[in-house]
């Protein structure tokens, strides 16, 4: 299950969505480029949680939110950001959408680290702010109308609200979450469910706002 796109229309031009999309599509060329110069890299700027939590390395909080492991997570990432970063944006402004954006990010490689502070497997992915972003879509739009794939028996496409859509990756990812510390293993086998968790969670919490000041400029029109 897979979203493609959702029917959710803004009303100006998303720049700061479209930029975010570039930048992370610019690094993704630059390390297929490198070859087998890329471990050096990824040992440069990715995040590696005993780093960071030993005060080193700490620009790689930033860095790593640009990078990418391979052709699906970079296709993935990107795509589920156009689908719901737009939007946010168009609600936010963009000065204020790229520091949510950045904050989230933050908080889901926190949330990362806290759950095995002495990893010393580095993570790399904009995730993490991208679950910020769709926390945050689930509040302002639960029944905005997403097309989601469904590999069954061919190409087809199911529509579904975005609340039953995002509740259920959020429910899978803490499933998967609480399953990778039971077995001692806070890299969930190679994704980092705790930042999309902890990134989440922070979107929520900080379109609280926009969502009170909706709700109250709804109740002065019908008023």
């Amino acid at each position: 299950m897979f979203p493609i796109r959702d029917h959710n229309p803004s009303t100006r031009f998303p720049i700061v969505t479209y930029t975010l999309i570039g930048i992370c599509c610019a690094v993704w060329i630059y390390e297929v480029s490198l070859g087998m110069s890329l471990d050096h890299f990824f040992d440069a700027y990715a995040l590696t949680p005993a780093e960071v939590s030993s005060g080193t390395d700490l620009y790689t909080l930033i860095t790593s939110m640009f990078m990418h492991g391979g052709w699906m997570h970079i296709i993935g990432n990107m795509l589920f950001l156009k689908i719901f970063g737009d939007n946010l944006e168009d609600r936010m402004g963009h000065i204020k959408f790229l520091l949510f954006y950045l904050i989230t990010g933050l908080i889901a490689s926190a949330a990362h680290i806290y759950t095995d502070a002495s990893s010393v497997i580095p993570t790399v992915g904009a995730s993490g702010a991208i679950a910020g972003v769709m926390g945050a879509y689930l509040l302002l739009y639960p029944k905005a109308r997403i097309d989601m794939f469904i590999p069954l028996g061919g190409f087809r496409l199911i529509p579904m609200p975005a609340v039953a859509m995002l509740g259920y990756w959020f429910v899978a990812q803490l499933f998967s979450g609480v399953g990778s510390l039971a077995m001692s293993a806070g890299d969930g086998g190679g994704v980092a469910y705790w930042a999309h968790i902890g990134g989440f969670l922070a979107g929520v919490l900080f379109i609280l706002p926009w969502r009170k000041k909706r709700s109250a400029q709804s109740k002065s029109a019908a008023a």
